[in-house]
């Protein structure tokens, strides 16, 4: 399959206001290898395969291990992940996947077991997020592999 377009390319505009969210999630204080594990379980259960590529580099140039990130699609099974980790990728699938229905309220109160409010809105505006590029990614047949982490986020800037 071919990219179908370079959708950054023709709708700049629409980009920057994605890129908007992004930058609130990426400054929002949550931990940055839990926002990449919640990335890639969306990315996972959505079938992109660019943002599995993409977040997978990125969470092991930010030194996460490969058998948590091999772990995350089968999560429940494995005890690599922390209990705050566990509710995040939880909260994940329910967000993810509300076309099955809407989110419980114990998956709720797990999630609020490890999340104070503001954690909470920030943890579904990363969720939101990684949704919406899948959909993007996904639908403009972005290619899988071709995802080069920038030189900003390479050196740690």
């Amino acid at each position: 399959m071919s990219q179908r377009l370079n959708a950054a390319q023709v709708a700049p505009d629409a980009f920057k206001a994605l890129m908007g969210v992004e930058m609130y999630v990426r400054l929002s204080g949550l931990e940055q290898p839990l926002i990449e594990l919640v990335r890639l379980r969306a990315s996972y259960m959505n079938g992109c395969a660019y943002c599995v590529d993409m977040h997978t580099k990125d969470a092991r140039a930010a030194g996460e291990t490969e058998q948590r990130l091999f772990g995350v699609p089968v999560w429940r099974e494995t005890s690599y992940f922390t209990e705050r980790e566990r509710a995040a990728l939880e909260w994940a699938e329910a967000v993810t996947s509300l076309s099955q229905g809407a989110v419980s309220d114990s998956v709720y109160e797990n999630v609020r077991g490890q999340f104070n409010e503001r954690e909470l809105v920030d943890l579904t505006m990363a969720v939101i997020a990684i949704n919406a590029w899948n959909r993007a990614a996904i639908a403009f047949r972005t290619e899988p592999g071709s995802y080069q982490r920038p030189v900003e986020i390479q050196s740690g800037a």
